[in-house]
């Protein structure tokens, strides 16, 4: 009875966030439609639910609480954030992250993991504030994902491998990244001079050649696999690229929004499945490579040198640097379009 009490109480203190919420913002301003927002700003067949541009930095912050287009957006990838947050937490417990060498690529994706996150729910929550912080948030979100990209090679290049795969692997990988991110940003940049079409190729071209690179040590390992092996991990494995595909296909086609125009502004939009779907893509993909952590020891510690899981954060710290000069490159041309915009006025 008293954890029920403690239950209640604490069911009394949810109820009141609306309420503080008010009283913290008491002038927070409505949504407005597709019509009363920049073009850049818009989503294909979405038309109302767009918060308001130029307010000051409490009302984006706020805005999290606040029933707009971007809501499921943003908590989909914040709660993914604190999932991959407690994993880690779990994770520290049996793995020794710091003195073993060959845990270090699995704390990459998971460190990556919460990168990617934690940009993505930043790019929809405070990007709508201006033009300006639009690009910037976003083009940091591309840096998240092209971090994730290079997470997801290094663990399967070091855990999920075989023999016959070395050489030039992680090297084209984090190449890889780069253009992964190069072409990210240089999508978003274009919504001014080129057709939305371009938007898409620029973004899902380097990304999908990413994948298909990275995900090549799990793919052989699947086509091989017997049903008389006794490898738990596979079937993570498996789920991690059937989630993938479905979260690729909900982020190139927009079909919801387009079946039922008007009825996806808040809720149900394929952006939104993607994120879930990308979520529970990189669950099955940390929980697999935990596994082959653990069950493929003997194979990799074979394989990998003690100075290799080092070089392979050292090519994680270089995709970081390199994405952070693109992202500083692509902000320059963005600026220089915005100064001409406003001088024009």
């Amino acid at each position: 009875m008293e954890r029920i009490g403690q239950v209640f109480i604490s069911l009394q203190q949810i109820r009141q966030v609306p309420r503080m919420l008010t009283v913290a913002a008491p002038c927070m301003p409505g949504t407005i439609r597709d019509t009363e927002v920049p073009c850049y700003f818009r989503e294909y067949y979405v038309s109302t639910g767009y918060r308001p541009l130029n307010q000051n930095w409490r009302y984006y912050f706020l805005s999290l609480f606040q029933r707009h287009n971007e809501t499921l957006n943003v908590w989909t990838h914040l709660l993914a954030f604190l999932v991959f947050l407690i994993k880690l937490s779990q994770l520290a417990e049996t793995v020794d992250f710091v003195s073993d060498p060959h845990s270090w690529p699995l704390l990459v994706l998971i460190l990556s993991s919460l990168g990617y996150s934690g940009f993505s729910a930043a790019a929809h929550l405070l990007g709508g504030k201006s033009e300006l912080c639009h690009y910037a948030f976003f083009f940091l979100d591309y840096v998240g994902v092209a971090q994730y990209q290079y997470g997801s090679a290094v663990v399967h290049f070091y855990y999920a491998a075989d023999e016959n795969m070395r050489g030039i692997f992680m090297p084209t990988a984090t190449i890889l990244s780069c253009l992964s991110c190069l072409g990210c940003c240089y999508g978003k940049y274009c919504n001014h001079t080129l057709p939305a079409w371009v938007r898409k190729v620029c973004q899902v071209v380097p990304s999908a050649l990413a994948y298909i690179w990275d995900i090549s040590p799990v793919a052989k390992r699947l086509f091989f696999w017997s049903t008389a092996s006794n490898d738990p991990a596979l079937i993570y494995h498996f789920g991690q690229m059937a989630f993938f595909l479905s979260c690729s296909f909900f982020f190139t086609f927009p079909m919801l929004e387009r079946c039922f125009p008007g009825r996806c502004d808040f809720m149900g939009q394929s952006h939104q499945i993607f994120h879930i779907f990308l979520s529970c893509c990189t669950f099955c993909q940390i929980h697999a490579s935990y596994l082959d952590y653990v069950g493929r020891r003997k194979l990799y510690s074979r394989l990998h040198g003690s100075g290799e899981a080092a070089l392979f954060v050292g090519l994680y710290v270089v995709t970081l640097v390199v994405c952070a000069l693109i992202v500083a490159f692509m902000m320059s041309k963005v600026k220089q379009v915005l100064d001409l915009k406003a001088k024009s006025k």
